[in-house]
């Protein structure tokens, strides 16, 4: 078979093998996360002693490492490729991930934070880039749930055994974790990596000559309310994920780290026992009205953690209410997994799919970053209660901003059934004779 008829066949049904690495390599990476990202606010807090203000400054770090590194990322996807990319951004990662473990100041922490975060960001962008090229429009919405499916399963084996792991008395239980992080990153250059991803859709001739860079997805305004909808999703929900609400549960609630683990266990199974059911729903749904579903879960989810607020004197059912707010939390991301993707994908033209993607990840970053300042700020000074009537009303902007963005699609990009006129008989007049 030549390798243009190979070409074609993949841009028809989507490449296989390479897309199967591309997806085992993103869950063994989750793997090594879910042992540490749940536990980075109590590894500088009380593990190293450095207290909250410090944890809250190594996430903000963390995430704002993407300021520094992907405006170059996408630009380098679109010239070069997302292999070249993912190699790079996994060795900063490794890097990064081995250094934490091993720093006890707070500079030493801020520093390996910054590397540890510009190798994640970097890595992003570039999966979603080679998720897009081994997949087709008909298949995307899949194979991004199922990679969400797979990187949450990582993420909560990892979690669940590294809970078990943890000891804050000592500080190289959290050591061993952060290495065995930065191995799975060296796993994922090899297992991902390597894989030969198909090339860039043909540029359609209206797309020579028009801006490129940034400036094209500036222009883009469609691209614009959905990175603005995006950006409070994620400063809403990722961003309180392992900081606000894992701050919250610790020292409001006094929930015990290894519980923790399991409630972010808990997240994981909603999200692997629910993906692919849901996304069978979400195929014959607006991506808008999805969006807006998750934002009306996670409002209850807020709920629930008012409940273990006010009865964090009954343990137990403190317990489960925190449970239950990190299981509320996975139903809502499984609504998102298989469309907040696709539209970055379908709003993108082909040349500049890198670009969009990485635009896209440093408003997830962005958010992140600010996301833990606000919430480790609020909970750490005791006005829980603000903080939750904040990231509430947040959540009904989510609701509002998602309803509002479908004005703004075409149908094929809201996934919207467009009706299709049906031509009516017409009879023949007959005349007397």
């Amino acid at each position: 078979m030549t390798g243009t008829v190979k070409q074609q066949r993949q841009r028809r049904h989507g490449a296989g093998g390479p897309l199967r690495r591309v997806q085992i390599g993103n869950a063994l990476s989750a793997f090594g996360s879910g042992f540490t990202m749940p536990y980075m606010f109590v590894y500088v807090d009380q593990v190293r002693g450095l207290g909250s203000p410090a944890a809250g400054m190594v996430f903000t770090v963390f995430a704002l490492a993407a300021l520094a590194v992907l405006p170059f990322t996408g630009r380098g996807i679109d010239r070069y490729g997302p292999r070249p990319v993912l190699l790079a951004g996994a060795g900063l990662a490794a890097t990064g991930a081995f250094a934490f473990g091993h720093a006890s100041t707070t500079p030493l922490l801020l520093v390996s934070s910054f590397l540890f975060g510009a190798g994640v960001t970097t890595c992003q962008p570039a999966l979603a880039t080679m998720i897009v090229r081994c997949s087709t429009r008909a298949t995307r919405s899949r194979a991004f749930a199922l990679q969400f499916t797979l990187v949450n399963l990582g993420m909560g084996i990892g979690a669940l055994v590294g809970g078990q792991i943890v000891d804050v008395a000592d500080p190289a239980s959290l050591t061993r974790l952060f290495t065995i992080e930065a191995l799975t990153f060296l796993g994922l250059a090899a297992v991902t990596g390597t894989a030969r991803i198909p090339g860039a859709a043909p540029v359609l001739l209206r797309e020579v000559g028009g801006p490129t860079g940034l400036r094209a997805l500036v222009a883009d305004k469609a691209m614009l309310r959905l990175c603005l909808l995006a950006g409070l999703i994620f400063f809403t929900c990722y961003g309180q994920f392992e900081s606000g609400v894992a701050a919250f549960a610790t020292d409001t609630v006094g929930t015990a780290p290894s519980t923790l683990g399991f409630a972010i266990g808990a997240n994981a199974l909603t999200i692997v026992v629910l993906q692919m059911f849901v996304v069978r729903i979400t195929e014959r749904r607006r991506r808008t009205t999805a969006m807006a579903a998750a934002g009306v879960v996670w409002l209850a989810a807020w709920g629930m953690a008012l409940v273990a607020g006010l009865i964090r004197s009954e343990t137990m059912a403190a317990t489960v209410a925190i449970v239950a707010i990190y299981a509320l939390f996975g139903v809502g991301e499984s609504l998102l997994a298989p469309t907040l993707g696709p539209i970055v994908a379908d709003l993108a033209p082909a040349r500049l799919l890198g670009t969009y993607n990485s635009g896209y990840a440093l408003v997830k970053q962005i958010a992140i970053a600010v996301g833990p300042a606000v919430g480790v700020l609020l909970v750490g000074s005791g006005t829980w209660p603000l903080y939750l009537a904040a990231m509430a009303g947040c959540t009904l902007l989510i609701v509002t901003l998602a309803l509002r963005l479908r004005a703004h699609l075409t149908p094929a990009q809201d996934n919207a059934a467009v009706a299709v006129p049906v031509r009516l008989p017409v009879p023949e007049l007959q005349t007397a004779a």
